[in-house]
Formats: structure tokens, sequence, C-alpha cells
């Protein structure tokens, strides 16, 4: 086995990434203190070529150099808002058309694996705050809330691992 070389990997660069066809989903950062789970999403956004990430409240906006730690310039590529209050940026997105789904233990929920694609349909994923989740606010407006089954002692994983969990579990049922 031999890992492949960066030229064999036929990475697109930053202009004609932000001319590629983009897979309809935002994400959606309700107050997520952590620059590095920040930086964390817009690699992962990149990664999937995701539409765009909406940065809210707290939440920190690029540039910074935290962000950058982890991010490793994917906020070059992946475009972004930031909106004072998550609940403005869910109005927002509902106008546009977007179903927003929170990712949160809740009430209700559906879990990950039996969530299913409405084709033709733009989602917008929310992903809420390290210790308190989503706002209780905009839980309250969200069209629905998938849930990620865990099975040990934890009641939940960290923002960035389950950005990434979520966003490949869906991508696979888009795509594949």
């Amino acid at each position: 086995m031999q890992k492949l070389s960066m030229d064999q990997l036929n990475r697109v660069d930053i202009d004609s990434f932000k001319e590629l066809e983009k897979t309809p989903i935002t994400i959606v950062l309700d107050n997520v203190r952590s620059m590095h789970n920040v930086g964390s999403a817009f690699r992962t956004a990149d990664g999937f070529a995701i539409e765009q990430i909406i940065l809210c409240g707290i939440t920190a906006t690029p540039p910074h150099r935290e962000i950058e730690k982890t991010a490793l310039g994917a906020t070059q590529s992946v475009q972004w808002t930031h909106y004072k209050e998550t609940t403005e940026a869910i109005d927002q997105l509902k106008k546009q058309g977007y179903k927003i789904l929170a990712i949160e233990q809740a009430k209700d929920s559906i879990s990950l694996e039996q969530f299913e694609i409405e084709s033709d349909t733009k989602y917008a994923f929310v992903f809420g705050n390290e210790v308190h989740g989503v706002d209780e606010e905009v839980m309250s407006i969200v069209d629905g809330c998938i849930e990620i089954p865990q099975f040990g002692t934890k009641h939940s994983f960290n923002v960035s691992v389950t950005i990434g969990i979520v966003l490949w579990d869906v991508l696979k049922k888009i795509k594949f």
C-alpha cells in the first residue's frame, strides 16, 4: 500500500472549487465556542463540497489563526455568513426554501440511520454549542430533529465529530 501524492489526488484549486456544483446542504453553527471546532466545520464542508456555513451568535468568524489551525485554508473556499441571532438565520433559510433540522437529543427526534432524504430539498443542519447544544428558542422553530445513536457512557459527541458523522451519512443518501 502506498499513499497518494498531492498531485495524484487531483484536487481542484480554490477558484475551481468555488465554481463546482455544491451539495445542497447548509451548516448552521449555533453559538459554537471553540474556534478549533469552527475550523473543523470549514474543513469538513470543503471536503464534502457543502454549499455554505452560517455562523451564529458567539461563533467566531474568519479570519482568525485559531480557526485556521484546523480549517487549513478552507475558510477561503467555503462560503460563509454570520448572523447575530440563529433564529434570524433560520428565518432567512426558510424563506429560501430550506428544510431546517437540528442535530440534538430531543423528544420525537429521528435517529440518523432512519432519516430519509426528500428529493429536490435543500437542507440546513443546525449544530449547537458544545455544552448546551442547540438553543431552546431555535429548537422551537426548526422543522425537525435528528439524533445520532450512541452506546457509551458519554451523552454527546464533539460538535466537529457530529458534523462529520451527519454530513457523511446525508451525503451517502444524496449521492450514492
